[in-house]
């Protein structure tokens, strides 16, 4: 008898599980699935399946929908302004290591004043600042 498209999907889901559960491996599976839509009959389904054990796709646990991303508790913008801080602090660091070994000595720490003000400031303001959005 000729097979249905249905007929191939249940089987392509077979050989997802079977991948999924270290079986065959994903060579074996896309050349499986290659065979698959080229099949025709249900023994042409048969022969795919034919060297692994029956998957009761049926009484397949449902899909568990992803958790949530687990939020910070830091508002987006106070985590976006830490980030600006830590490149632009890492970029100053840069700079002056190149300056310092093209010069041959250690130039002052100048990166500090970059840093040090304006973490000051986002250090107050994670402290001591609304961490959550204001709703309108």
């Amino acid at each position: 008898m000729r097979a249905s498209d249905s007929d191939r999907d249940r089987v392509a889901a077979v050989l997802r599980e079977h991948t999924a559960q270290g079986r065959i491996t994903m060579d074996e599976f896309n050349e499986r699935l290659e065979q698959l839509y080229k099949s025709k009959t249900y023994g042409d389904l048969a022969k795919l399946t034919a060297d692994l054990p029956d998957v009761d796709l049926r009484h397949r646990p449902a899909k568990v929908a992803p958790t949530p991303a687990r939020q910070s508790g830091m508002h987006p913008g106070m985590r976006a302004a830490w980030g600006a801080w830590a490149m632009a602090s890492g970029i100053n660091w840069v700079i002056w290591l190149i300056v310092s070994l093209s010069s041959g000595d250690l130039v002052y720490p100048w990166p500090l004043w970059v840093m040090g003000p304006w973490g000051v400031i986002l250090l107050m303001s994670t402290i001591f600042g609304g961490n959550q959005p204001k709703s309108p």
